[in-house]
């Protein structure tokens, strides 16, 4: 990976929330609706349980695994909970609170890549990356915006979580509506 990070690579999802201390992204519990897998949080640490904090990055797109993964790309995002925690996927609209603050969707995982046209597609974008040749990298810190709808908003923490878990997940029309809430750091799994 130090040459840029590829199709089928795992990783971990840090959030930028506090000077970096918005948790890693994960699962938890089993999800209520049929076609969604697991509720989505945050947590302190990558390994909260086996594999509910690792995602397998996979191209949304046609890109091989072994393939580099660019800036710009369209991506889904597999979790590796119990072998097979699901899709990083939109679902239902935010909490009446997230929408005060422009929230659009809640966000779980789901059974299949795309539950809906798009919901489980994100477009993953590098703030930047040394050298600039479009490559994403292990270090990067990126921001996940989601195709569902054709604008299914960019991926972000928000509110303490009613989970168990640290902050709740879901999407926001804003890239960043305040203190890096949607910066995700990038960490090798």
């Amino acid at each position: 990976m130090v040459n840029g990070l590829r199709y089928g690579d795992r990783i971990h999802l840090k959030n930028g929330y506090k000077g970096g201390q918005g948790g890693y992204l994960d699962t938890l519990n089993n999800h209520a609706l049929a076609g969604l897998k697991h509720y989505v949080a945050t947590a302190d640490s990558p390994t909260r349980a086996p594999g509910s904090g690792t995602w397998e990055i996979l191209s949304a797109s046609g890109q091989a695994p072994g393939r580099p993964v660019l800036s710009g790309d369209l991506v889904h995002l597999r979790n590796l909970y119990a072998g097979d925690g699901g899709y990083l996927d939109t679902s239902n609209h935010a909490t009446s609170p997230q929408q005060g603050g422009g929230g659009k969707y809640g966000v779980a995982t789901a059974d299949s890549m795309d539950r809906a046209p798009g919901s489980g597609r994100w477009r993953i974008f590098a703030q930047t990356s040394a050298p600039t040749d479009q490559n994403v990298r292990v270090g990067d810190v990126v921001h996940l915006w989601n195709t569902y709808d054709d604008n299914g908003g960019f991926l972000e923490t928000s509110q303490n979580s009613t989970n168990g878990d640290l902050y709740d997940v879901c999407t926001n029309a804003y890239f960043n509506r305040g203190d890096n809430v949607a910066d995700w750091r990038i960490y090798q799994a």
